[in-house]
């Protein structure tokens, strides 16, 4: 099948947006991997002090082994971390049969979102990603590693470590997963439930049975947020094994893609025949398959903050108008939750990314010539791992969908685009994801309520003073303001509005997070309102108009844009939970149309 014209054209556009950008990239790491394994430049001393832990160092400097360095995520915070834990020893015995040596370079920082959400330290969630790419370069400056393992899962993990995989592009980059936990509390019944605790039906002891029922063992959470849209984005972009994403932790499977992973990192350095330097596999092409991947999948509003900044460090440049028209292009082809009733687990079942893969290929809306760590040619990624004793192979993948109630093909899909909008009007800019809103609230116009932040929307909602169809205006939650938390613990209480048949949307220059389901939302707005952006002159009782039809977002009332600023009171965020520790972050951060970024 030829390529679609709207993925070529997307492609094109970001070619030509990036042609200064990318080839000054490419020169760089060029220029890098020139000088060879890069610990022999090192001198006695710097490396007697590089190797004196290890077991096997023997001659390093003249030594043929790749010695590869694993960055880290490792916690026991996080349920979908705390499987690292082991993986050094396994990686280390897999290394060593390889024919190569490990180390582990270093640890990044992995907060929970779901522990921080609502709270002071969520604050610090998005900034946390740049600290991540800035701790993974602290753990590879040591320059003496021929490729790099990175361990990492969940939200601004996988972004960072792909800003610091694309800076340190010179070296292959191979993503090791640990895969979600298995099925729990069925997710559509934990939102019930929360729902419910958000109306006063029942108890917080209610609340807590259900929420523990549903995150009960170590992996990711299995409902399609941003967690498991980053492995997606991994699988689709070539940086994990083919069928590696959703296989669950501590399984035998799971620790033979692990092996798997060492295997291949040890294979392609520089030092053998098949090097696949990172910053050759994050290329245009590899972008806008993830995006495409994003979109079919319905995934995280957050990756189009993440995309770009991860692109940016690769020397491509993203914006949201190539989501957008990729949207468009792209059928849905999963119901996953949000946007569905089934869960991760459910959807690699019925086929997973191998099959959708394999479909969008066949339609033409992936770039099948891309360079991969598993070879050249995306096709590599329908396979399927299976067990031969306790080494994986690859099987061919399914050619049907297993559960056409979860996944279909390409032809028959959910929706015909991915839901993904940008939005664009006299309130800026920002996006809005309607796969799992209803027809019926794609368009809202409405009077604003205008809140600064989202305790006081909860307040007004306990004191019943919703009452009307409203669009709930939550301004002074963007990067430069508090750091842009998430405002998913909005969720359960504009849901309940919902449910009793009120028409509401939420906008924001703040973010939802990935499982913001139902409540149409237009987030994401810039310039935000602490840069004295439109949201800064919006009032009680102004008319709002988010048009996810049509792709604007205005305010219709006469004269507003005159008014003078809301002043923004920055001293709320200003310190506790360590946000005083980032006030140069915020000082300093890019607009979240260009990702939010401080170190790219």
């Amino acid at each position: 099948m030829s390529l679609h014209a709207t993925i070529e054209r997307v492609t094109d556009r970001i070619r030509e947006r990036s042609h200064k950008t990318r080839p000054a990239y490419l020169e760089k790491i060029a220029r890098a991997a020139e000088e060879g394994p890069r610990r022999a430049h090192l001198s006695c001393g710097n490396q007697a002090h590089a190797y004196a832990a290890m077991d096997d160092k023997g001659d390093m400097a003249t030594t043929r082994k790749p010695n590869i360095g694993i960055v880290t995520a490792y916690n026991d915070m996080l349920s979908a971390h705390q499987p690292f834990e082991r993986f050094p020893d396994v990686i280390r015995r897999a290394g060593h049969a390889a024919g190569a040596t490990v180390q582990v370079a270093g640890g990044v920082p992995a907060m929970c979102d779901g522990v921080t959400q609502g709270r002071a330290g969520m604050e610090l969630s998005l900034f946390s990603r740049d600290v991540i790419a800035l701790a993974s370069a602290v753990a590879l400056s040591h320059d003496t590693f021929d490729a790099a393992l990175y361990l990492g899962v969940c939200d601004k993990i996988v972004p960072g470590l792909i800003i610091a995989a694309g800076t340190f592009g010179h070296i292959p980059a191979v993503f090791i997963p640990a895969g979600p936990m298995p099925s729990g509390l069925p997710n559509d019944e934990k939102a019930k439930v929360r729902q419910q605790f958000a109306a006063g039906e029942v108890g917080r002891d209610k609340l807590m049975e259900a929420e523990m029922a549903s995150y009960h063992s170590p992996g990711t959470c299995t409902f399609y947020g941003t967690a498991n849209s980053n492995q997606m984005l991994m699988e689709f972009m070539g940086l994990h094994l083919p069928g590696a994403s959703f296989v669950n932790p501590n399984t035998p499977l799971r620790e033979a893609l692990t092996v798997a992973g060492v295997e291949r990192a040890a294979a392609i350095t520089r030092l053998g025949n098949d090097y696949m330097p990172a910053g050759e596999v994050l290329d245009e092409k590899a972008f806008v398959n993830g995006m495409v991947g994003l979109m079919a999948t319905g995934g995280s509003t957050n990756l189009v903050i993440h995309l770009p900044a991860m692109a940016k460090a690769a020397g491509v440049l993203l914006d949201i108008e190539d989501f957008h028209d990729l949207s468009a292009a792209v059928p849905l082809m999963a119901r996953v939750y949000p946007n569905g009733l089934a869960d991760v687990n459910h959807f690699h079942a019925a086929g997973g990314l191998g099959y959708m893969i394999g479909q969008l290929l066949d339609a033409g809306l992936l770039h099948a010539d891309v360079k991969t760590i598993n070879g050249t040619g995306l096709d590599g990624y329908t396979a399927e791992p299976k067990l031969d004793g306790d080494r994986v192979h690859w099987e061919p993948g399914a050619k049907d969908t297993l559960n056409d109630k979860i996944l279909r093909p390409a032809s028959n899909p959910f929706a015909p685009t991915g839901g993904l909008k940008q939005l664009d009007g006299n309130l800026g800019r920002g996006v809005i994801k309607v796969s799992a809103v209803k027809p019926e609230l794609h368009v809202v116009e409405a009077k604003a309520r205008v809140f600064s932040d989202q305790e006081q929307v909860k307040a007004a909602f306990k004191a019943g003073e919703f009452t009307e169809d409203t669009i709930v205006v939550v301004r002074f939650q963007g990067p430069a303001a508090n750091g842009m938390p998430e405002l998913h613990s909005l969720t359960p209480t504009l849901a309940v509005l919902l449910d009793r048949g009120l028409k509401v949307a939420l906008v924001t220059d703040g973010r939802m997070s990935g499982a913001s389901g139902k409540v149409p939302a237009a987030i994401h707005i810039a310039p935000e309102a602490a840069h004295e952006g439109p949201l800064s002159r919006i009032q009680d009782g102004d008319v709002i108009r988010v048009d996810a039809v049509n792709g604007t977002i205005d305010c219709l009332t006469e004269g507003w844009e005159t008014r003078d600023p809301a002043p923004f009171d920055p001293s709320n965020s200003a310190e506790g939970m360590g946000r005083e520790l980032f006030a140069a972050f915020r000082a300093h951060v890019g607009p979240s149309t260009e990702g939010a970024a401080v170190v790219v």
